[in-house]
């Protein structure tokens, strides 16, 4: 079950979401976005749904559940 969904076309690459993510959940994937920004990737097992993500994420990158 996804505790988060991720609109990573947004993402601009500046993984303020992947420091302050206390859990390590995000992570760096192999893709990159039309900007040509390597997007993040969640592990929704890890995910504690703590919402840091969200919070931090100047692009709106992030959605939880």
């Amino acid at each position: 079950m996804e505790k988060m969904s991720m609109n990573t076309a947004r993402c601009k690459g500046c993984y303020l979401c992947i420091a302050n993510c206390k859990v390590g959940a995000l992570h760096l994937s192999e893709e990159t976005n039309a900007k040509g920004v390597v997007v993040v990737q969640a592990d929704q097992e890890k995910c504690v749904q703590c919402g840091s993500c969200y919070a931090m994420c100047p692009d709106l990158v992030y959605e939880i559940f």
